[in-house]
C-alpha cells in the first residue's frame, strides 16, 4: 500500500511573492536505461518531480514556479503530468535548463519577475521535502536573509589525496564536529542569488548549490536543520528505498491519530 497525497489546497493571495524554480533538467546519467528520466519515474503513484511541486503549493510559502526542462520532449511530458487543477490554478512556468545545474538556476532567475521577493531553488529530484521543512525555511529566509536546509554528518569522513585512488593511500580525518550536509530547498533574496550567479558567471567561476553561489557576496546564510529524511534519487535502487520511505511516513500518520 502506497501513501497517498491528500487533495491539493493552497493559499490563492500571499503576503509577498516568493517564487520557486524546481529543477529537472538534470541528465541523471547515473539512473541507467532502467529509469529514462528520474523526475518523471513513477513514485508513489504520481511522478518523482509532482512530490515536491505538491508540497510547495501546499505550504502556502510560494506564490508561483518555475520548472526548468531539459529539453522540449521533456517539458511537454512535465506539462501533461501535473494534474489539470494544478495547471489552471497555479502559477507555473517553464524555462530551458543548461548544461549544468548553476547554468539552469541562472537561466530561471533571469525569467523571474522583478518583484519577486525571496526565491527558493529545489532539486526536483528530491521529491519527499515535507511543508514543515519549507515552512521553517521560509521564516528563517524572512529572517536572515539566505537559508538553506542540511543536516549534521553522522558517519567518519576522510579526504583522499586522490579522489579516484583508494588503495594503499593515506587518509586525512576531517573534524566531524564542523561538517553539514547541505540539502534543497535553499532560499535567498531573489536580486542578491541573481547577483551572485551573475559574478560567477562573469568569473567563469563553478558551484555545486546555491549557498556555493550565494557565499561570494561575503554574507553570512543561516543552516535550518532538517531532521525528515530528504534524500536524493540519484540511482535506480533509490526509487524503492523512496517507497519505503513514503508508506512508513503513511504509518506513522495513521498511527497517531
Amino acid at each position: 500500500m502506497t501513501r497517498q497525497r491528500p487533495p491539493l489546497t493552497y493559499a490563492t493571495s500571499f503576503p509577498e511573492m516568493n517564487h520557486l524554480i524546481l529543477l529537472a533538467a538534470g541528465s541523471g546519467q547515473r539512473m541507467a536505461q532502467s529509469v529514462p528520466d528520474k523526475v518523471l519515474a513513477p513514485l508513489a503513484g504520481m511522478p518523482v518531480f509532482l512530490h515536491s511541486l505538491h508540497s510547495f503549493f501546499q505550504s502556502g510559502v510560494i506564490a508561483a514556479a518555475t520548472i526548468t526542462y531539459r529539453d522540449e520532449k521533456q517539458r511537454v511530458a512535465i506539462e501533461g503530468m501535473i494534474p489539470e487543477v494544478l495547471r489552471k490554478d497555479a502559477s507555473i512556468h517553464y524555462t530551458a535548463g543548461g548544461s549544468t545545474r548553476q547554468q539552469s538556476v541562472l537561466a530561471a532567475l533571469r525569467t523571474l519577475p522583478e518583484n519577486t521577493t525571496s526565491v527558493f531553488v529545489h532539486d526536483a529530484a528530491r521529491p519527499l521535502i515535507s511543508i514543515e521543512a519549507i515552512q521553517n525555511l521560509h521564516q528563517a529566509v524572512e529572517k536572515d536573509g539566505g537559508a538553506a536546509l542540511a543536516h549534521p554528518v553522522n558517519d567518519t569522513i576522510k579526504r583522499l589525496p586522490n579522489a579516484f585512488e583508494t588503495q594503499r593511500i593515506l587518509l586525512e580525518d576531517l573534524q566531524r564536529d564542523h561538517l553539514w550536509a547541505m540539502e534543497t530547498p535553499q532560499a535567498f533574496p531573489y536580486e542578491d542569488l541573481l547577483q551572485a550567479y551573475q559574478i560567477i558567471e562573469e568569473q567563469q567561476q563553478s558551484v555545486t548549490d546555491d549557498a556555493g553561489a550565494y557565499s561570494i557576496l561575503g554574507r553570512p546564510m543561516t543552516l535550518v536543520h532538517n531532521n525528515q529524511p530528504n534524500p536524493k534519487l540519484t540511482n535506480p535502487q533509490d526509487l524503492d528505498y523512496l517507497e519505503y520511505l513514503l508508506n512508513r511516513s503513511k504509518c506513522d500518520s495513521t498511527a497517531s491519530r
